[in-house]
């Protein structure tokens, strides 16, 4: 019994003796495991900081050397004004284009009033090249045009469901090939604004696209292409945005979210779509006019934002959106604006950017009534005559 009471504590000591060893021993090799694991991490990290902004450095050479070989840039002859326009705008697609409200021939219906009314020569409108993969690469990922190639995606950003039953090459055909074609058309713009003072694109205007998603009737992000284009090619340091559509410009604000080149003025419903939240944090001058908005009122904002403008930015060049769903009676914007507001509306942007000879291109945009197209030609015939624009129809 006495040789069982004395062996324990001996016993007991060397174990808690060897445990605390072994312990040591376990946290010392632990402590060089994470020492090691801590080295392979920060060399991973360093390694891969080199080489995102190695690949930053070549994604933005690759960019550079895109619109630099791109033939969406042409020259114009001095015969046709800056007035651009395909009848590849138009969207006919077995009548389908029609269970949206939007009319997709309203690009034509505007430069037929124009012509026919003797505003404009038909020969004097400058066609555009369709913009390539290789132009949309410029802003767009290789895996967001891979998505347009699923005609379900499509459907989801024109709003017309019967779309994702057709095979993808038609929907390229009917739907995507137009948009492209107005791309072109936004980034000719720049170059034509730069070289006569102004530009009018009739088309283009998708403002709700973004370098990675589309929507709302917005496949291309052609206000972004056309600004990047112009950063390179016509070597423009500052750009303003005054989007005057009845929605949210959320997809340039997301696209130039961190870019302090671009300004960015949005007038816009809160509303109504899109309600991009995160986007609204990008916009320099947010202008809201809620439903039911009239015509007195809306130019009332219009002219302080453009004061304030003046006064927080010098652009270079001013991209204006010029969307007519402010229009009274317009089923999306719920704006009350009047067709003589709309063309005292563009009338103003055009003033703003004369008086301080900054040239300027006008985007269409939306607009839901077939009425627009109408309203859009008498405000680009009133600007004719308030000599803001020259059409080439002088009399005599």
């Amino acid at each position: 019994m006495e040789v069982s009471i004395t062996s324990t504590p001996i016993s007991t000591e060397l174990t808690r003796n060897l445990c605390k060893t072994t312990l040591y021993l376990l946290l010392a090799l632990a402590t060089f495991k994470a020492s090691r694991s801590l080295q392979r991490y920060i060399r991973s990290r360093t390694m891969s900081s080199s080489s995102s902004s190695l690949s930053t450095t070549d994604a933005g050479t690759l960019r550079r050397d895109r619109i630099l070989s791109s033939k969406l840039y042409f020259d114009v002859p001095l015969s046709k004004v800056p007035v651009i326009y395909s009848p590849s705008y138009d969207i006919a697609f077995l009548g389908i284009e029609k269970l949206h409200p939007f009319d997709s021939k309203k690009w034509g219906r505007v430069c037929q009033f124009l012509t026919t009314e003797g505003d404009l020569d038909k020969n004097s409108i400058v066609e555009p090249q369709e913009a390539s993969k290789d132009d949309l690469l410029v802003v767009h990922s290789e895996s967001y045009l891979n998505s347009l190639k699923c005609s379900a995606t499509v459907a989801m950003i024109t709003e017309v469901p019967p779309v994702a039953l057709f095979p993808n090459c038609l929907v390229q055909l009917k739907v995507l090939y137009p948009f492209r074609k107005q791309v072109g058309g936004t980034i000719l713009a720049a170059k034509l604004a730069k070289e006569r003072g102004w530009a009018i694109n009739v088309g283009g205007g998708f403002h709700h696209c973004s370098a990675e998603k589309g929507g709302g009737f917005c496949a291309y992000a052609d206000i972004s292409l056309c600004i990047q284009f112009a950063f390179v090619r016509l070597n423009i340091l500052r750009v303003m945005i005054i989007d005057l559509d009845a929605h949210q410009g959320n997809g340039h604000e997301t696209d130039f979210s961190d870019d302090r080149r671009v300004y960015i003025l949005d007038m816009y419903n809160p509303g109504i779509y899109p309600r991009d939240y995160a986007a609204r944090r990008y916009i320099n001058q947010n202008v809201e006019v809620m439903s039911g908005t009239t015509t007195n009122e809306y130019l009332r904002k219009l002219d302080e934002a453009l004061k304030v403008a003046e006064c927080k930015f010098d652009p270079e060049l001013v991209v204006y959106n010029a969307g007519t769903d402010i229009l009274d009676g317009d089923p999306l914007g719920r704006l009350k604006i009047s067709p003589e507001g709309v063309a005292c509306r563009d009338e103003k942007v055009f003033r703003f950017a004369r008086e301080r000879n900054i040239p300027v291109i006008m985007l269409t945009s939306g607009g839901y009534m077939k009425s627009s197209a109408r309203v859009i030609a008498d405000s680009i015939a009133n600007l004719s005559k308030k000599n803001l624009i020259d059409l080439g129809k002088h009399p005599g």
